[in-house]
């Protein structure tokens, strides 16, 4: 009873969307780099933690079919970026059969000229695959696709050390520096999202800020179970709805069609979803697994697939129905982790107390 509530508690939460959010988490143990320009020096500690994120790059959709054309190929309701408090959008781009290709961010561009153009966040690896995905689907639309090298994109955390306490955003000393700094749409507890030009300091313009090692930003993501990029989200092969995208507010299931729709509409109806993505602790850490590697129960039973991991702390896909057990993987050498799933803090309450 448990599992099944675990698979169905996500399913209300499908119009819910968190432009509105101001409360994240702590981040303890952040390695200091140095402290924003307009931060108090000497013993006060820096209020917040910027991370480059190379892993990710930032493309430019803008012309007057911009919206109608990202409209049939995401997961998402592109028309809620109309919405004068909502300026940012987490979405998927499926294949035909319903299977996750790109995991996105869609910013609301500020330029005077940009009409309904928009930032497009993604993979950094699979550039080149999402721009020929875009350009196969634009046929004859008015719409210009340009890459943008010249920008930069950061996460921006808090680093209070009781989750729970209330981190307002952070203000800006030069906000005209920031094409986009909005708060994350996934949920509350992965900050806020900066991109800038890239010769643009992040501690110039956020007081009270030092730089983190984008290794402790992914930490941050598994310990959470937070999924981000074709690591964590293997194009082709991961589903939406496992990989939880309704709890991170990037599905509507009242738009339109879109590329992929059917098996992902039909998956919601039924009401079940058997496995999930889920942040897990291994008992040690482990190099050189193969891609997918098989998760068992104790008893040998089959109980997911492993996906990523930083040192302990990782993303498996898990069946449910032994979500709360001790399971199993095995490395390259033949050596046995012990690994424990655990339910998200950010899922909604109702999966939280089952």
């Amino acid at each position: 009873m448990g599992a099944l509530c675990l698979a169905r508690g996500g399913l209300a939460a499908a119009t819910r969307h968190s432009a509105r959010y101001s409360r994240v988490p702590s981040l303890s143990g952040v390695p200091a780099r140095r402290f924003g320009r307009g931060a108090d020096r000497g013993d006060v500690p820096a209020e917040f933690a910027c991370y480059r994120l190379p892993h990710r790059t930032v493309l430019k959709v803008r012309g007057e079919d911009t919206r109608p054309f990202l409209q049939g190929i995401i997961t998402n309701d592109v028309e809620l970026l109309e919405e004068p408090a909502l300026t940012a959008l987490y979405s998927h781009m499926l294949n035909v059969q319903g299977r996750t290709l790109y995991d996105i961010m869609l910013y609301s561009l500020k330029e005077a000229d940009a009409g309904q153009g928009v930032i497009l966040e993604c993979d950094s690896t699979i550039k080149d695959s999402i721009l020929k995905h875009l350009k196969i689907y634009k046929l004859r639309r008015k719409v210009n696709i340009d890459p943008c090298p010249e920008l930069s994109v950061w996460a921006v955390l808090s680093k209070q050390k009781n989750a729970g306490q209330e981190a307002s955003k952070p203000e800006l000393s030069s906000p005209d520096k920031a094409l986009v700094w909005v708060t994350d749409p996934r949920t509350q507890e992965m900050g806020w999202r900066l991109v800038l030009e890239s010769q643009v300091d992040p501690l110039d313009i956020i007081s009270s800020c030092q730089k983190g090692d984008t290794g402790e930003y992914h930490r941050h993501r598994y310990s959470i179970g937070l999924p981000e990029g074709v690591r964590d989200l293997p194009p082709g092969v991961a589903l939406p709805l496992e990989s939880n995208l309704v709890y991170m507010q990037g599905i509507s299931f009242s738009k339109g069609c879109y590329i992929g729709q059917e098996l992902t509409a039909r998956t919601h109806h039924t009401g079940v979803v058997r496995k999930r993505l889920m942040p897990v602790r291994l008992s040690a850490p482990v190099q050189d697994l193969e891609e997918g590697a098989a998760l068992q129960t104790q008893s040998g039973k089959p109980a997911g697939k492993h996906r990523a991991a930083v040192g302990q702390l990782g993303l498996s896909l898990i069946r449910l129905a032994h979500a709360k057990e001790t399971l199993t993987l095995k490395s390259s050498d033949d050596t046995a982790v012990a690994l424990e799933a655990s339910v998200p803090d950010w899922w909604p309450k109702d999966v939280k107390s089952d």
